[in-house]
């Protein structure tokens, strides 16, 4: 990711919207609206206070006041325009952009589906359906609005086709399967506008491209349609703005920020001391009575992790720990029943939920004025995550935010100091678009073919008018649709590959001799119907379903996670103590348990890394401790905030074992121990960065001495581990320039590493994405392990036949670029050649390499001593070195 810093003299001045000139094309076009005096004459400026009035007198019956960026955004949408909204949480976003369709549709009545509005989470639906139909129903409006997503009773989606709502709220999903219904092109005859909802979550993954794909069949049946995007917390903002809009618009899309400013107050969690050795566990849990210390019952707080099972972890932790909040506590994550997660934030909306143990599904959008205060639970590792979460406390316009950090490790407090001066510096990540996923690709097409059909040439166009698909070569056009239609070169002999049949269609009066023009269109009924219900780009391992015997559902886990576990086996999930009885199909059935366990669910995706500007931040601090550690005056040593003042004992235990490093320096630190050798590196730059890293020097360093090396990373560095007597120091030394090289670095990682068996577990993900392995009808759905065996075999068959599958070359680029990150390690490897080696030999792991060694073991439970007895063995060994 690249750094972006806002100036405010890029912003358009809201205080001048109403002077806005008619339409213009290009960035001049823009800034001659900004400034230029309204044309008089214009009917479409004319029209607008007449059109916005219903708009005026439903905010005056509130008693509000339209804030600028709001009417800048209504009169530019009547104008015809499309455009991008990004202002603070709580501003009035939802509003901003629905009200100028709203006040079209009442100025032009007429039925049928004409405001679609698309949000990345289902939980969102209910409140933006509260939000729009509040001033609908106060003020009597004829309009009408529907929600439709995957929980949409079956007889209300089909009254929905029968009669559309006007405005109708649902997900890139749903959107994909109204488009691969038969009466699509009469569904969408009327629409005029699209509203895209936290496009920032969305522009950055699959689901962002399958958006895409969707807005551009959109737009060539319907040309004049105008697209808003929503976006709290973007670097990248152009970017996202074209890409909401899609290529070939008439004129450049319209930002619109608005000068508001969201005070953002952050209060670490220090403990009382830190001595050398950071304490351990990617949990923290033995800082719990410091949290519950800091925690108020009267004030209501979301208290954010990074993964569920750390959500788990925490919410029994405080539970146990504050027994009379056991009314007032609960725990909300993706996993849990959806009627549960409805109940929990209705409660905390009605002040009944004081405190909330989530993840990232609270991250978004959902309303919750109530809110006082959020606690970090970890760092966030990524200053626009930490923006978001921040934004659910005063979820308000002029409202501060309130952020308690609870760090979960001693080094934490380094990241904090660092996103605080990100933050301060008005920096933001920026979020990249897919470049043409082929499976999304497959998928849509697919789709298409199952509703109204598609003409290659028109849809072409279409396609390579989404952003995502703007450079989208002919040959792999060719590919696709070769595929679709003939099953590729392998698959032909197998008639539920062959997707797409062609429908001829009459010819237009002018056309040229040639082919005959024709359609494609999906005839089989049951491919038809499988695909429908397989539709999305969203994979992970099954879900089981969570049932109490005679009982509600509680949620779901990973398949994985229950194949482990035996009648009787006591686990904790959703808040409570189970004891597993029998898996009976898709569903694991429980029963409550007064036993105590320690055995929580983990799901697959719970790691975090840092982003690129975070990690360079983070140097920025290394470096200016660096500094600290040398200045012989302590009152001056340059420690300027809490968390680094509170490091300062593991600084100085750091600085008298080894170094800490210089922005312009590379700490590289060998130790023995009775594991074997150490080698710690540290460049600071993110955990899957330093995965690449840590086994391309582990293949490298092998060409010059055979062993048997095992590699662990953190954010921070990483660490190799080999037989006694390996001479990490000796190869060092000898070969660092071969080990920071980057001109052979794509040809030594893939040596370095199973390179094929990451591509085929990534395989997976896309066959399912393109259709290749679907789950089955319901009540037939395929365990995990089959569907993995399904991509296997086609995996092989595509290396073995049809070593230029498309698909493949898909999932080896994904793994390269995505889960290696090869661009940010040309990057850090470029970086490191320019700084000085500082090679340490150390007696002992220091406190930079402990980190390190805690996650070894947290990864290796090969052992009769449990992680906190061995952390605390070496805790001790190396308090008795330092006294000897």
């Amino acid at each position: 990711m690249a750094q972006t810093q806002h100036s405010a003299g890029t912003e358009v001045l809201t205080d001048l919207v109403s002077s806005l000139n008619s339409p213009a094309t290009g960035r001049r076009g823009l800034l001659k609206q900004a400034f230029s005096p309204p044309d008089p004459d214009s009917p479409a400026l004319a029209s607008q206070p007449v059109a916005l009035a219903p708009i005026e007198e439903w905010f005056r019956h509130k008693g509000w006041r339209p804030l600028p960026f709001q009417r800048q955004c209504w009169k530019a949408y009547l104008r015809g325009q499309s455009g991008l909204i990004q202002v603070p949480t709580g501003a009035g976003k939802t509003y901003a952009a629905v009200m100028g369709p709203i006040a079209s549709m009442l100025a032009n009545p007429a039925p049928g589906l004409r405001l679609l509005y698309l949000t990345p989470l289902r939980a969102l639906s209910r409140d933006l359906g509260l939000a729009i139909r509040e001033p609908i129903e106060t003020m009597g409006w004829p309009l009408t609005l529907g929600i439709r997503n995957g929980d949409t009773a079956s007889a209300e989606r089909s009254r929905q086709l029968r009669q559309p709502p006007q405005i109708l709220i649902t997900t890139p999903e749903s959107l994909s399967v109204l488009l691969a219904n038969r009466a699509a092109q009469q569904l969408f005859a009327g629409l005029e506008a699209v509203v895209l909802d936290e496009w920032h979550e969305l522009m950055g993954s699959k689901r962002g491209s399958q958006s895409e794909l969707a807005l551009s069949w959109l737009r060539g049946l319907r040309p004049g349609l105008r697209t808003w995007a929503i976006s709290a917390t973007i670097g990248n903002l152009e970017e996202a703005a074209r890409a909401a809009v899609g290529v070939g618009a008439s004129e450049e899309p319209l930002l619109v920020r608005a000068r508001l400013r969201r005070a953002t107050e952050i209060r670490s969690l220090l403990p009382e001391t830190i001595d050398g050795f950071p304490w351990a566990g990617h949990l923290g849990l033995r800082m719990y009575e410091e949290l519950v210390a800091a925690l108020d019952p009267a004030v209501s707080t979301l208290l954010f992790t990074n993964t569920r099972n750390q959500a788990e972890r925490w919410h029994q932790c405080l539970r146990y720990a504050c027994p009379e909040m056991e009314d007032a506590l609960a725990l909300h994550h993706s996993s849990i029943d959806r009627g549960e997660r409805e109940a929990i934030e209705a409660g905390v909306k009605n002040g009944l939920i004081r405190w909330v143990v989530c993840t990232s599904s609270l991250d978004l959008g959902v309303d919750f004025q109530p809110v006082e205060r959020v606690v970090q639970i970890g760092s966030a590792k990524n200053l626009a995550r930490l923006l978001q979460r921040a934004g659910r406390s005063a979820h308000s316009p002029g409202g501060t935010s309130q952020v308690l950090f609870m760090p979960t490790n001693a080094l934490e407090l380094l990241e904090l100091s660092a996103l605080r001066r990100g933050l301060a510096a008005g920096l933001v990540e920026t979020r990249r678009p897919p470049v043409a996923p082929l499976d999304v690709l497959l998928q849509h097409l697919t789709s298409l073919a199952c509703g109204p059909g598609f003409e290659p040439e028109r849809e072409l166009r279409a396609v390579r008018s989404a952003w995502s698909f703007r450079h989208l070569d002919e040959a792999s056009w060719e590919w696709c649709l070769r595929f679709l239609e003939q099953g590729g070169d392998c698959l032909g002999a197998y008639p539920r590959y062959r997707k797409l049949e062609r429908e001829p269609i009459d010819p237009p009066a002018a056309s040229t001799p040639g082919e005959p023009p024709f359609r494609y269109r999906v005839r089989d009924t049951a491919i038809a119907r499988l695909h429908r219900l397989n539709i999305g780009t969203i994979t992970a391992d099954r879900s089981v379903t969570v049932k109490v015997v005679r009982g509600a559902s509680l949620g779901h886990v990973e398949e994985s996670f229950v194949a482990r576990l035996k009648p009787g086996t006591i686990f904790f999930f959703a808040g409570r103590q189970l004891e597993f009885v029998r898996l009976r199909e898709m569903t694991a059935l429980v029963k409550a348990s007064s036993k105590k366990s320690q055995t929580v669910p983990a799901w697959a995706g719970g790691q975090l890394a840092l982003s690129d500007l975070l990690a360079s931040h983070l140097r920025s601090e290394v470096h200016r401790c660096a500094a600290a550690m040398e200045q012989e005056d302590p009152a001056n040593s340059g420690l300027d905030s809490a968390e680094l003042r509170a490091l300062e004992p593991l600084l100085r235990r750091q600085a008298d074992l080894s170094r800490i490093p210089r922005q312009d320096q590379f700490l590289v630190e060998t130790c023995r121990s009775r594991d074997g050798s150490h080698l710690f590196a540290f460049p600071f730059e993110g955990r899957f960065v330093h995965e690449g890293l840590g086994f391309l020097w582990a293949g490298r360093l092998t060409r010059h001495q055979a062993g048997t090396i095992t590699v662990s990373v953190n954010d921070y560095g990483f660490e190799l581990l080999a037989p006694r007597g390996y001479p990490f120091a000796q190869l060092v030394e000898c070969h660092s320039k071969e080990l920071l090289d980057g001109a052979s670095l794509q040809a030594d990682l893939e040596a370095s590493i199973n390179l094929s068996e990451l591509c085929r577990r990534r395989f997976r993900a896309i066959a399912q994405v393109a259709g290749l392995v679907v789950n089955g009808f319901p009540g037939q759905s395929k365990s995990g392990g089959q569907l993995q065996i399904s991509a296997a075999l086609l995996f092989d068959v595509f290396e073995r036949h049809e070593p230029g599958n498309r698909l493949l070359e898909q999932a080896r680029r994904e793994v390269i670029e995505n889960q290696l990150e090869l661009g940010r390690l040309h990057l850090a490897l470029e970086r490191l050649r320019a700084s000085s080696l500082l090679l340490e030999a150390t007696a002992r792991p220091g406190p930079l390499a402990f980190p390190l060694l805690v996650e070894r073991l947290n990864n290796n439970r090969m052992s009769s001593e449990s992680v906190l007895e061995r952390l605390e063995r070496l805790v001790a060994e190396a308090r008795r070195a330092e006294g000897s």
